[in-house]
């Protein structure tokens, strides 16, 4: 294992970055990384295949100046551009939304104008596939519309990111505090938090109306901020929402989550762009500090049980948590000292050998319990490496942006 100091980050990301560019794999007149070095499976995705590592590659080239990561980002480039054509899905994370934005980083940054023609070639593919509400029945971040319309502002369509929105004022559903809307359509359970639930439908409104000079979608998202805020179950110190209403029964839901996609590490960057929006009203920055407080004090990163936490990634895990540190860190000044934490934490749980340093997470129902490492944003390296990396400049008084900023990840002021 790798010891634990507050600038152990910079080292353990060239480590992780070892094992990532060694599980490359030749396709497609490029690279691709698989979801595990099991997987057979060509996979482009921002969530788990190649789209998610390119901006790791992205930030590592800056970071270290070595060419050898930014001529892996442009190899990658060309295994997606391939796949824009023929790849199903739509949504930011899941799909052709997310391999966009992943290719229009690498034109940003390398200045590669085959990048930029296959970001233009992406997005023409989801214009060709708007049936006139949206892409699919799902109405959330990670596949659905409000995803697609935060790909589209980032890839610089705004009129596109419009489009996107323009079936939540109808489809908003009234509650004794705001509006919420269902995840898919003909589903119960409305969830609640950034990934699948009203959250992420708020940013997404939110971000729209700013660019789109619509307050009538910043006021709308303010209504479904307002159903969320309203079932805080923690008290005045705190913010604390459940998973979903009614509550889902299912082995693998707890009623709380800590993470960005369900929990408070995920609300918080909510209430970090309502802020941004709404300057004169301190109530967004407080909800921000109350999340904050509840993250910091909920045991995090701790196994203190079966499914409490048992994922060192970005989406559910602690790489999540440390972006929200981070954040707080250059916004607040009070972040450093919880990062470090979560820095060690990674450290001590990586696996280090001659192949580099890689992440197992844990499946608490199989026996032997960790999963294979992966390789991509939401669970695996790629999302680890692009954390570790900006503690490194936040703890050295460094550029804290990252060299492609996610569209659902407000940057610090």
């Amino acid at each position: 294992m790798i010891a634990s100091t507050p600038h152990d980050s910079e080292s353990l990301a060239a480590a992780a970055l070892t094992w990532l560019t060694g599980a490359a794999r030749e396709a497609a007149g490029g690279l691709t990384w698989p979801g595990t070095l099991a997987d057979n499976e060509f996979n482009p995705t921002l969530y788990s295949g190649t789209s998610g590592v390119l901006p790791a590659l992205l930030d590592a080239w800056r970071h270290f100046g070595d060419d050898r990561y930014a001529d892996a980002a442009l190899r990658g480039a060309r295994s997606v551009a391939a796949a824009v054509d023929g790849w199903e899905q739509s949504g930011l994370y899941t799909g052709v939304a997310g391999m966009a934005v992943a290719l229009r980083g690498v034109e940003r940054v390398l200045g590669d104008p085959a990048a930029g023609a296959s970001a233009d070639r992406a997005l023409d593919v989801l214009r060709s596939r708007f049936d006139g509400t949206g892409w699919n029945d799902r109405c959330e971040l990670i596949v659905g519309n409000a995803g697609i319309a935060l790909a589209a502002l980032e890839c610089g369509d705004v009129e596109l990111a419009r489009r996107a929105v323009e079936r939540y004022p109808h489809t908003a559903e009234p509650t004794a505090a705001g509006v919420h809307w269902e995840t898919r359509a003909g589903t119960v359970p409305r969830l609640h938090h950034l990934s699948h639930g009203t959250l992420g439908i708020v940013y997404a409104l939110a971000a729209v109306g700013r660019a789109a000079d619509r307050p009538d979608l910043v006021e709308l998202a303010l209504a479904g901020a307002a159903d969320v805020v309203s079932r805080d179950e923690s008290g005045t110190d705190g913010f604390l929402v459940p998973y979903s209403e009614p509550m889902q029964q299912h082995e693998k839901i707890s009623r709380h989550s800590y993470g960005w996609c369900h929990g408070p590490a995920g609300d918080a960057q909510v209430f970090r762009l309502l802020g941004r929006l709404l300057p004169d009203d301190p109530d967004w920055p407080a909800l921000a500090d109350r999340c904050w407080h509840t993250v910091v004090n909920s045991g995090v990163p701790q196994r203190i049980r079966p499914r409490f936490w048992d994922n060192n990634g970005r989406c559910c895990g602690t790489a999540g948590v440390l972006a929200l540190a981070c954040d707080r860190e250059v916004e607040r000044g009070d972040g450093r000292g919880f990062a470090d934490v979560l820095v060690a934490d990674l450290a001590a749980r990586a696996t280090v050998d001659a192949d580099g340093a890689r992440w197992s997470n844990v499946e608490h129902r199989r026996t032997p319990s960790d999963l294979p490492p992966a390789t991509g944003w939401a669970m695996g390296n790629a999302g680890i490496i692009r954390e570790l990396l900006r503690h490194a400049r936040v703890s050295t008084d460094r550029d804290p942006r990252y060299a492609v900023p996610f569209p659902d990840h407000q940057p610090t002021a």
